[in-house]
Parts: C-alpha cells; sequence; structure tokens
C-alpha cells in the first residue's frame, strides 16, 4: 500500500493561487483515531482564513503555524483502519465529520487531502439518505446551527465571552435570520422551523425561492427593504454575517429577547443591548461526532436538506476558493476525491 496520497497544501499564505494540488505523506491513525479515505471535502471560511494565515483575527489570537498545511475540516468518505482501541467502527463505515475544530486551527485538521485522521469521538456514520457530497457539506455549517439553537452540548471555555452561551426556547417564537441563503443561514432557518419558530428569513433576492421551499414564514430582500424598521418585536436575531453591523439589529428585538451574531467579533452594541433589556450571546462550533449522529437522521430523511452551491474536485480547490471569494453563495461549496492513494 502507497505511503502517499495526492492533497492540496500551502507552502505560504496568500490567496487562492498559494493552494497547491501535490503529493504528501499518507497518515496513519494512531490509537484512538480512524483512518478515512475520503470522497468528498466541504469548504468553510476557516479554509480560507487558515489560507491568509488568519489575518482577520487579533495579532494576540493568530496562532503559530508551520507550514507545509493542509487546509479544510469537514469531510464524508469510508474507513480505511482504525487505531487501537477503536471499537466503535470498522473498515468500510461510511461516515462524516469535522475534524478537529477548533483544536486544529493552526493547521491540524488536514481535510484537504484523499485520507484523514479523524479522533473517533468526532466521527459519525454518514447518514444513509444523501450521498458524500451533501454529507461533507454538513458539518461545520450544521454543527454551528445546531450549537447555537439547539443544544451546545460542550462545556469547552467560550473565547469570544465570559459565559457560556446558551440557545433559547424556540417553538412559537418569532426568529429572524439574516444571511438566511448561506451556508450556515439555510440551514438554521431550517431548524428553527423545526423547532416550531416563525421564521423571517433576510436574505438577496436570488434566495427567495429556495428560502421559501425550506418553509419561511416572511422573506424579506435587504436590498428592498430597511429590514431594522421592517420588523418590530422578535424574540431572537440570527445574524449569520455579523461583525460591528449586528448591532442594527438590537432594535427590532423585543425586551427579553436576544440577537445571536454566528461571527462575534467587532460587535460594539453590548451597552445598547444592556439597555433595552436583550441578551447578546455567540460561541465557537466545537467539533461533536454525538451531534452528528444526533442530526443524521434529519439529514437522511430530508427534514434538513443542506443546498450544494457548486461542486468541484480536490485539484480545483483554487477555483473552489475563487468562487467563494466571489460571495452570494447559496449554500455550500464541496470538494470531490478522486479514489486510490495517490494519482
Amino acid at each position: 500500500m502507497s505511503d502517499v496520497m495526492k492533497a492540496v497544501r500551502l507552502h505560504k499564505f496568500g490567496g487562492p493561487d498559494v493552494l497547491v494540488y501535490e503529493d504528501a505523506p499518507k497518515p496513519q491513525a494512531k490509537a484512538g483515531e480512524v483512518l478515512v479515505r475520503v470522497h468528498a471535502i466541504g469548504v468553510n471560511p476557516p479554509d480560507w482564513y487558515l489560507r491568509e494565515g488568519y489575518r482577520m483575527l487579533p495579532p494576540a489570537w493568530q496562532p503559530a503555524m508551520t507550514l507545509p498545511i493542509i487546509p479544510g475540516t469537514d469531510i464524508s468518505g469510508v474507513v480505511e483502519a482504525v487505531g487501537d482501541g477503536v471499537t466503535s467502527f470498522s473498515a468500510g463505515d461510511e461516515v462524516y465529520a469535522m475534524v478537529r475544530f477548533p483544536s486544529g486551527l493552526a493547521g491540524g485538521s488536514q481535510a484537504y487531502a484523499q485520507y484523514v485522521t479523524v479522533p473517533v469521538g468526532e466521527l459519525a456514520l454518514k447518514p444513509a439518505g444523501i450521498d458524500h457530497v451533501q454529507a461533507a457539506a454538513a458539518p461545520m455549517s450544521l454543527l454551528t446551527a445546531w450549537q447555537f439553537l439547539i443544544a451546545q452540548g460542550h462545556d469547552v471555555p467560550n473565547p469570544l465571552q465570559a459565559r457560556q452561551h446558551l440557545p433559547v426556547p424556540l417553538n412559537g417564537k418569532r426568529v429572524l435570520v439574516n444571511g438566511a441563503g448561506g451556508g450556515v443561514g439555510h440551514l438554521l432557518v431550517q431548524l428553527a422551523k423545526w423547532q416550531g419558530a416563525h421564521v423571517t428569513a433576510v436574505s438577496s433576492g436570488k434566495h427567495e425561492a429556495m428560502l421559501r421551499d425550506f418553509g419561511v414564514d416572511l422573506f424579506l430582500d435587504y436590498k428592498a427593504v430597511d429590514v431594522e424598521t421592517a420588523v418590530t418585536g422578535l424574540d431572537l436575531v440570527v445574524d449569520a454575517v455579523g461583525g460591528a453591523k449586528s448591532a442594527r439589529f438590537l432594535k427590532t428585538l423585543k425586551r427579553g429577547g436576544a440577537l445571536f451574531p454566528i461571527f462575534g467579533l467587532g460587535f460594539d452594541g453590548h451597552d445598547e443591548a444592556a439597555q433595552l433589556g436583550v441578551t447578546v450571546s455567540t460561541t465557537q462550533v466545537n467539533s461533536h461526532g454525538g451531534q452528528l449522529a444526533e442530526i443524521a437522521p434529519l439529514l437522511s430523511d430530508g427534514t434538513i436538506r443542506v443546498a450544494i452551491d457548486s461542486i468541484f474536485t480536490l485539484a480545483q480547490a483554487r477555483k473552489a476558493h475563487e468562487r467563494a471569494a466571489a460571495g452570494h453563495l447559496q449554500g455550500k461549496i464541496v470538494l470531490t476525491v478522486a479514489d486510490g492513494a495517490a494519482a
């Protein structure tokens, strides 16, 4: 068996052109790990943050990194081998995972490859009713939506605020999702509807048909409507865009409501939120095989559907990142992987 594989690696930081498709050492499963032959890879914002050297983070938060690095976290594939002590998975099992996140922020996840090792606690059986492309598109975005809305499910210290994030009840509540057409946003919409919320989706008009198909109760095109004045009395706003501009949604919430910015860095509305009686809370998504196993039936039976924006091969990773940089994604970008250890 070959000890090399094809992978996409960084030898320097920068734009999509620094992604190099080349031979790399094939990993071996250590104790407590599973070696997965990758069939598809989900593309996520942390992939290009890593590619750029995390220049969007405050200097104190930027991890030390050693090149070359294989980026990527989200995979779907087939178990090739298991390490010592692993009894819950066997060779041939179809599986999916978000690999070592955020523990692998410095390049330890290594999913843009034909093979990847996964800690057993981060792995789950692939939902039987969907293919590898759909399964690979799900983990980071769906775990983010799940840990914000349903159950955080972990007690890892929150790097973004002093207290742990707590989801709020959704049944019968009025919920607005901003950025509803994107990778996380369209899953937030579906989870909120599944939980019985009245959902307002905010996005560009190109996403309206998809979001209405997901059952949203009200669609607002942010290019045509002043969202901050169009709705009031909301129980929860989940801003899948996040950042400094999230504070503009505070006025849409009733006293006792909550604002969840998915990207919490730069938010400066805490004083205004306190005056309005609004809770602001965010969190960092963490790998969680148990939650992926819990989510799997919802993906398998179509209760939750992952929209696919575009599909590229692993060798086309640069083009995939160029597509991401162009923006206005409708769902997720996925890379497909050629079979075998080397090409």
